[in-house]
This record gives C-alpha cells, sequence and structure tokens, in this order.
C-alpha cells in the first residue's frame, strides 16, 4: 500500500471506529462499504471481520461493568447455529446481494417495533436476534441494524445497548473471521501489517467515541442512530442497483 492510502486508512478506521462507539454500528457499516473498493468480496469482509474485532472488543472493555452476560450467551448460541448452517451449505459471498440486503437493513430500524413488542432481554428474543445477526453477519458482512431492533426499545439504557451489542459483535466478527480466513490469508503481509497498525487507533476511535456517548442522552442516542444508519443505508442500495443495472 502507499502512503497515501495507509493514511486515508488510519483517518477512515480511526472515523469509523468513533462512529461505532458511539452508536454501536454505523461506524461498521462505512468502513466495509470502503473495503469493499479496495479487495475482493470474500477478503473485504474478513479484514472487516478483524478491524471490527479489535473496535468492538474494546468497546465492550470499555464498558465491560454493562454487558448483560445471560442475554450475550443466547445471542452467541443462535450466532452459532446460523454459521454452521452457512458453513454446511458452502456459502458464497456476492458484491450486489451485499449491497442491496444492507441497503434495506436501515428499514428495520424506522419499524414500528413496539407493536412486534421485540425484546434481546427476553430469552426467545434473544436466541432469533442471534440467529438472524449471526447469518447475516457471515452472509453480508454486517448485521448491526437487526440487532438494533431488538435492543432500541428495551427498558435498558443507552450504556448497556451499546456494552451488550459490542460483545455480540466482537463474536459475531471473529465468527466472520474464520468463516472467510481463507480468502484472508491470500492477503499480501505488507497489508496485515497495515491492518495490524490499525488496531490501535481503532481502539483511540473507539475512546473517543465512548466519551462522547456518555454525554448523549437516550433519546438523543436513539435519534441520531436511526438517521445515520438510514444515510450509510441509502449509498448501499444505490451502489447495489448500479450493479444490477450495469
Amino acid at each position: 500500500m502507499s502512503l497515501a492510502i495507509l493514511f486515508g486508512m488510519a483517518c477512515t478506521v480511526f472515523l469509523t471506529s468513533l462512529l461505532s462507539g458511539v452508536f454501536g454500528m454505523a461506524g461498521g457499516l462505512i468502513l466495509l462499504w470502503i473495503l469493499l473498493f479496495l479487495m475482493p468480496v470474500g477478503t473485504a469482509i474478513a479484514v472487516h471481520g478483524v478491524i471490527q474485532m479489535v473496535s468492538n472488543g474494546s468497546r465492550a472493555w470499555f464498558s465491560r461493568q454493562y454487558i448483560d452476560f445471560s442475554i450475550l450467551g443466547i445471542l452467541c448460541i443462535g450466532l452459532a447455529i446460523s454459521a454452521a448452517v452457512l458453513l454446511v451449505l458452502d456459502y458464497t459471498p456476492n458484491i450486489v446481494v451485499i449491497s442491496i440486503a444492507i441497503g434495506l437493513m436501515p428499514i428495520l430500524v424506522w419499524l414500528p417495533v413496539q407493536r412486534l413488542h421485540l425484546d434481546a432481554s427476553r430469552p426467545s428474543h434473544a436466541l432469533v436476534c442471534g440467529l438472524v445477526a449471526g447469518a447475516l453477519t457471515v452472509g453480508v458482512g454486517v448485521s448491526g441494524p437487526t440487532i438494533d431492533i431488538f435492543f432500541i426499545r428495551t427498558t435498558m439504557d443507552r450504556r448497556t445497548v451499546i456494552a451488550t451489542k459490542a460483545a455480540t459483535q466482537l463474536v459475531s466478527h471473529a465468527t466472520k473471521v474464520v468463516f472467510y480466513w481463507n480468502a484472508a490469508s491470500a492477503l499480501p503481509q505488507a497489508d496485515w501489517i497495515a491492518i495490524a497498525l490499525a488496531a490501535p487507533i481503532a481502539i483511540l476511535g473507539t475512546r473517543a467515541g465512548n466519551g462522547i456517548l456518555q454525554r448523549m442522552t437516550d433519546v438523543g442516542f436513539r435519534a441520531w442512530t436511526r438517521w445515520i444508519v438510514t444515510g450509510v443505508g441509502a449509498v448501499y442500495l444505490l451502489q447495489g442497483l448500479q450493479h444490477v443495472v450495469g
């Protein structure tokens, strides 16, 4: 990689990690979009997983006292089941499917989910959330908005929401890296060194975002999350439709 690309990646990792530190998912969506321009689909998803493991892992660590481990355990069971099914089916990612699927995800944050009574603190709902999140994380690279609809209308405060989601996404991204390991291992050593250098930058961005989160209100957190994810989703959807038309 050239110095210009390395600098651009460093800025991107910091800013997207900051966004994720505040809102829990928007930064990961943007980072994957950029990586898909630079790498083959499977490799981009795996590299995204490595960086997001650092970002989400540090976010979970900074807020570890707020993690609800009972919810996390059930979510992880669902994640494991979905990943196993995709492995048996020998799933291969496709850029068009990924772009359109992610582009449509923001619809979920606008659904009147209070009528569905979705609540990740309920064991059965947590299992369903894990199943869906696992399928999407491995299948298209991200699952943030789908996890969000199970959390955003719970009685948990924003810190518990962010901490538990971060821990869930740490596990899901680790699963994704293992799933696409063959694609990731094809990267040159120099690229992996660049990714390793990005890790502390991701932690710094997450730390900065966590500081902003502590000063936000629950109402502001939920409102901004919806609009940012919707804007990012619109970009993905347009990209996917361009691939179809082109």
